[in-house]
């Protein structure tokens, strides 16, 4: 138990990461709000989900919305805000860019408006990014580093998959790091996190907060949605696998991911809460490790006893080659590493997956 509690306000934090983020604050004693609105996408029965804690207070509260904020805080006055609530859907955001924008990039403002007005400026805020706002980030070809840029529709129509390629196969991607990789998103969806971004620095630095911005990766584990074609791609290849079908592989089968466990995360979050930068810092929080998604659906398919991956060659307009993070940064600011192996979280999850889809979980 911690020996001074903080009151820490969680938008979001009915989702996957929330739930584990706030049952941990909540076991060492902290005060523990969470902003949700359940939207149905991810909140598949109606009320309280399961796996929130049941000391946690948790307010049905849409972050766009003016009444719900000024409600809140007029009884949560927080020491800490981390902030998670997002539309997260890659694909989804280039049909539903208004959608995105509004909770993403509003959410965020209606959030700083409210806290300024209710007297609730808070000492620290701890906004979950994304890999996404860097897009493609950084190549290197015959030792010159570059920066290619979106793919457009053509090239993905016409299967060429290396963003900046010219057919020598000799580009590799480089491990994306906030201090040397430029943000240039390639998705409406990494748009509007590096929206949220900007918003958060301009404010806390006038304010005179602290600011944590952790990029996460491709984050996956227990808890994650079974019912939602926008989950995490571990997940969904485990439940198409579980259900006897043929994992669907996108592109050439030679897309690049940094897959984290939701424990590692929750880890760099609690480290980030309980070291305040003196102004800012933005740290990515991955495994570290490049994944071939092929690789990854191969042992999905020999675990689960399940057929052979196939490539499709389809793919989605706004999607990145390649994403993988330098965690060292994460290291020296936070003391932060990542514990659990892919081979170990695939275990955990697919472990808390069979009651779930036999009907005894959500």
């Amino acid at each position: 138990m911690t020996a001074n509690p903080k009151t820490i306000l969680i938008t979001g934090g009915a989702g996957f990461i929330g739930c584990e983020l706030s049952s941990r604050l909540v076991a060492r004693g902290e005060r523990v709000t969470v902003l949700d609105i359940l939207h149905p996408q991810v909140h598949h029965d109606e009320g309280r989900p399961p796996r929130l804690h049941q000391d946690v207070t948790l307010l049905p509260v849409d972050v766009t919305a003016k009444a719900g904020w000024a409600a809140t805080l007029r009884t949560v006055h927080p020491d800490c805000v981390v902030h998670l609530a997002a539309e997260t859907g890659t694909g989804q955001s280039l049909t539903e860019a208004s959608r995105h924008a509004m909770v993403n990039v509003v959410g965020t403002t209606r959030m700083t408006d409210a806290l300024m007005a209710g007297g609730a400026v808070p000492p620290h805020v701890v906004l979950a990014s994304s890999r996404a706002v860097y897009g493609e980030g950084l190549w290197v070809r015959n030792g010159q580093t570059f920066s290619p840029g979106a793919r457009s529709h053509t090239a993905l129509t016409e299967g060429r998959w290396i963003p900046g390629g010219d057919g020598s196969g000799r580009e590799r991607p480089i491990a994306s790091a906030a201090a040397t990789t430029p943000t240039l998103p390639t998705s409406v969806y990494g748009v509007t996190k590096l929206a949220q971004e900007g918003v958060l620095r301009s404010w806390c630095s006038a304010m005179g907060s602290a600011l944590s911005i952790l990029r996460l990766q491709n984050v996956y584990g227990p808890g994650q949605s079974l019912g939602n074609s926008y989950t995490g791609i571990v997940t969904l290849f485990a439940s198409q696998a579980r259900q006897g079908r043929e994992i669907d592989l996108y592109e050439d089968g030679g897309i690049i991911r940094d897959f984290v466990y939701v424990d590692d995360v929750v880890d760099a979050m609690v480290a980030a809460i309980d070291q305040p930068p003196t102004e800012s810092r933005t740290v990515d929080i991955g495994s570290g490790e490049q994944t071939v998604v092929a690789d990854l659906a191969g042992m999905l398919a020999v675990r689960m006893d399940a057929p052979s991956p196939v490539v499709s060659g389809r793919f989605r307009d706004g999607d990145v080659r390649a994403a993988f993070a330098d965690t060292s940064e994460a290291a020296r600011d936070l003391a932060w590493e990542r514990r659990t192996s892919l081979d170990a979280g695939v275990d955990a999850l697919l472990s808390w997956m069979e009651p779930e889809l036999n009907g005894a979980g959500q």
